[in-house]
């Protein structure tokens, strides 16, 4: 079962090489299901029962079904839709004497650098165009063929290659477009991509990915890399398991939220109001007050899904003395006293609890005590909408790599644990 379950995923992310893919392809699947596209800008209509989505900015995507009877609170699954890239910078050709043209990119979040040379590459994005009607239109762009390289030095030309090297983004990272003569290509190559007239766009925001496919591999098939697992893996099992599940008292909601490689504050990000905003418009939509809101703020739960750092093979020594995963070891629960992690006694106590009756296995992480980590979207989130939240993730290997790491089994533990959670009953007492 967890094959077919890692075969889709990993189709999933072989189609959705940027946030905007990443959102329009679960818009799909929702349409296919049944779920109503709600627009921001427009008075929602709800009814209980009903199940509904909607969007921002094209790259966040919030999914929400409604009991029949009246609900007690919110059950929601958090993970995020971008990943570490190269963002193509406005005027990006450059021209390096008569031998190339090269693209002028910038970092986007904190990425491994090193693994980005020798590899194809190509762009994918999303542009904006104004239409015959005068309005302005998104449209999605995924040059999908082998477009771009960034080449190493060779090692006869910095002989210290070896020995540790810091990269210049600016000057190392920019990859090669062709030669000379692809002088102005790019435009044209994007807007044949994105099935409009060059002269049509007015803007864009476009990134550059990783074209090796995804891989099972292993002595016995027991690990996948691909690029996006960070935090496509979350992203697709939480979503596999909010599809066919049913909840009697709580209004379930499987949350992706964009930018939170950069730091989630941007309108679409965690840090936004995006999730505040659609919980009130539920609340208010079925005609309850601004009390009933907060009780239901106080029975609501919220699961942060965002991958983990599995023990490395050749680096032990970085993981904490005891608290070490490992990949197809199961759900990894993630701790932090400082509250880089949101999980405390009680929300672990609650989502160990729906483990133990999914009969899905877990594991903890820390980082050392001489590590910091990183926040996540569970604390950044609780600013706008303070619930009870327990920070997991899948364990994986080469975190912010452009080819990651990870157990071809935990795809499948994720998908029972979030079904479990969407059906639970969480009841806690004295907290």
């Amino acid at each position: 079962m967890f094959e077919d379950t890692t075969q889709k995923m990993l189709k999933f992310i072989e189609e959705s090489p940027s946030c905007y893919h990443v959102v329009e392809n679960l818009r799909k699947e929702l349409k296919a299901h049944k779920f109503t596209e709600l627009q921001e800008k427009e008075i929602w209509k709800l009814k209980k029962g009903g199940k509904y989505f909607v969007t921002r900015n094209g790259s966040s995507i919030i999914s929400f079904k409604i009991p029949r009877a009246e609900f007690s609170g919110f059950y929601m699954i958090a993970s995020h839709s971008d990943s570490p890239s190269f963002k193509i910078k406005e005027n990006a050709e450059m021209t390096e004497g008569s031998a190339y043209v090269k693209l002028n990119v910038e970092k986007y979040g904190g990425m491994l650098m090193a693994p980005w040379f020798d590899r194809p590459l190509s762009v994918a994005g999303r542009v904006m165009v104004k239409q015959k009607d005068g309005t302005i239109a998104m449209k999605l762009v995924n040059a999908d063929r082998d477009l771009l390289m960034i080449p190493s030095l060779a090692i006869h030309m910095n002989r210290d290659a070896n020995n540790g090297y810091s990269y210049n983004a600016q000057t190392d990272m920019l990859p090669v477009l062709g030669d000379a003569s692809a002088k102005g290509q790019l435009g044209k190559i994007i807007a044949k991509a994105a099935g409009v007239r060059e002269k049509e766009i007015l803007g864009s925001d476009l990134f550059l990915y990783n074209r090796d496919r995804a891989c099972v591999w292993g002595a016995s098939q027991e690990y996948i890399s691909s690029a996006r697992l960070d935090d496509l893996e979350c992203c697709f099992g939480s979503f596999t398991g909010f599809l066919p599940a049913e909840n009697e008292t709580h209004v379930t909601l499987h949350c992706v939220f964009d930018n939170e490689e950069v730091g989630s504050g941007t309108k679409q990000g965690a840090a936004s109001t995006f999730l505040k905003d659609t919980l009130e418009r539920v609340n208010d939509g079925l005609g309850r007050s601004r009390e009933e809101y907060h009780t239901a703020l106080a029975q609501s739960f919220m699961v942060s899904a965002d991958n983990a750092h599995a023990v490395h093979p050749n680096h032990s020594d970085k993981a904490d003395p005891v608290n070490r995963p490992q990949m197809n070891k199961g759900i990894v629960i993630k701790y932090n006293a400082n509250q880089k992690y949101t999980t405390d006694a009680v929300s672990e106590a609650a989502f160990r609890s729906i483990c133990d009756d999914a009969k899905v296995p877990y594991q903890m992480f820390t980082n050392r005590s001489d590590i910091a980590g990183g926040s996540t979207l569970g604390n950044i989130s609780n600013t706008q909408v303070a619930v009870n939240t327990v920070d997991i993730g899948l364990s994986q290997l080469a975190m912010h790599s452009p080819y990651e790491t990870a157990g071809s089994k935990d795809p499948q533990y994720l998908a029972q644990c979030a079904e479990a959670f969407y059906h639970a009953n969480i009841r806690l007492s004295g907290v």
